[in-house]
């Protein structure tokens, strides 16, 4: 007889003599499986790992049905607090701890935590991997994207003025010459009143009954030939040319973009018309409409208080095209400022 048949026959008489001797000492279990006095349930050949436990019992983890072993059972410590009972697994070769409160069912600890050796039959726990915070984007140190500017921020780099004139021009004819033209950084501008201008093609506001100094013609005309319209039209007057100063050699001239501001108003405007060249300080009566002023051609207007910036080099065309002025308005405003 083989060695291997041998050990299988003296294992299944061990288990045999163990069981009746289970018997006879009256602890077969309610749930099918082998105990032994002091309430251990045993596990071995047959016996499934999710057999139950009666009150104060605890588990063995012994060898499963396919590998033919068994577990025996480690008596209870009597000085143990909490009635400590230890059974091994020669099979498994670990040693389980558990405790239990007489007349208590003991508290179910999470699967594996009393391990003290990998079971091979049961894979290791996944763990979590920690959550990673997504970085948020750094704040570009470069301009900001374009969009409507606030009158306060072009006004704030009109504060110093480097005079391109090379006199002084005057807000009316009595009045002192005391204004001068500023220049650099592809703008040209000025401080002055508000005169409204009514001259070009005669409309429901502007025509001799409402202007008696009404001139129907503008110094540029619109794609189609005729005069502009004072009251369709925001467009500023920009002094002739002199010895004071040359617009054009600035590059102001007909069609280029203006904002006018007044208190707190941004009116994006073209250079429409010509004045004398000695004053300065006049747009037209849309200008006037928009910028919340009174727009009486004889006496209304403001005295002072508005600031014209020109951007320079700018035109646009047809000189009409209100929607366009206003797109090239801001998109120059916003450059002139910082914010692309």
């Amino acid at each position: 007889m083989r060695v291997r048949d041998r050990t299988t026959i003296f294992a299944a008489s061990v288990a045999a003599a163990l069981g009746s001797a289970l018997l006879a000492a009256g602890t077969v279990p309610t749930d099918g499986g082998p105990r032994a006095a002091g309430g251990t349930v045993l596990q071995g050949a047959g016996a499934g790992v999710g057999s139950g436990a009666g009150a104060g019992e605890t588990r063995a983890v012994g060898a499963s049905p396919a590998r033919g072993g068994f577990a025996r059972s480690i008596p209870r410590d009597p000085s143990g607090p909490t009635g400590t009972r230890e059974v091994a697994s020669p099979v498994v070769g670990s040693l389980q701890r558990g405790h239990s409160t007489p007349g208590r069912p003991p508290a179910r600890a999470p699967r594996g935590a009393n391990r003290t050796e990998a079971d091979p039959a049961v894979s290791a726990p996944v763990r979590a991997r920690p959550l990673e915070a997504r970085p948020r984007p750094s704040r570009s140190s470069g301009p900001r994207p374009a969009g409507p500017v606030a009158a306060a921020e072009l006004l704030r780099r009109t504060e110093s003025c480097d005079r391109i004139s090379h006199g002084l021009y005057r807000r009316d004819a009595a009045a002192p010459a005391d204004i001068p033209v500023c220049g650099g950084d592809g703008m040209v501008h000025r401080n002055a009143d508000l005169d409204v201008d009514c001259d070009g093609r005669p409309g429901r506001h502007c025509d001799r009954r409402t202007d008696p100094y009404f001139q129907n013609t503008t110094a540029y005309a619109q794609s189609d030939g005729r005069s502009l319209s004072a009251d369709e039209l925001p467009y500023i007057v920009v002094p002739g040319a002199g010895s004071r100063w040359n617009p054009s050699a600035s590059g102001v001239r007909g069609g280029s973009v203006a904002a006018v501001i007044h208190q707190g108003r941004v009116v994006y405007a073209v250079v429409g018309d010509t004045g004398p060249a000695d004053i300065i300080g006049e747009a037209s009566w849309a200008t006037a409409r928009r910028l919340g002023v009174d727009q009486d051609p004889t006496g209304g207007g403001a005295a002072s208080g508005v600031t014209y910036i020109v951007f320079t080099p700018s035109r646009v065309s047809p000189v009409e095209d209100r929607a366009a002025a206003v797109a090239l308005g801001e998109r120059l405003a916003s450059e002139y400022v910082g914010k692309r």
